[in-house]
């Protein structure tokens, strides 16, 4: 369940909700009862961690031997040889 951040207009109370998706959204403020209770706009709160997620996301172009966009240079890769172009198997 998604967690929904809300802030009163009226008297600044904040609070986080957990709710499901399709909860009615809550207009009335708990801390002074006004109906200017509204929900926020937020940041997703989630990391991906794990091996795997990232041999998609920052694989090698093709024939580009290094991480992103090719390059008529030869840098330093940012992985330092640790990702999925640069492994040894």
């Amino acid at each position: 369940m998604p967690i929904y951040e809300y802030r009163c207009e009226q008297c600044g109370f904040q609070k986080d909700h957990l709710q499901k998706m399709s909860d009615a959204v809550l207009t009335v403020c708990p801390s002074c009862n006004s109906d200017h209770y509204v929900r926020q706009l937020s940041a997703a709160g989630f990391q991906l961690k794990g091996s795997g997620w990232y041999a998609t996301d920052f694989k090698c172009p093709a024939g580009s031997g290094q991480p992103g966009k090719a390059s008529a240079e030869a840098p330093v890769p940012a992985c330092a040889g640790n990702c999925a172009c640069h492994s040894s198997s």
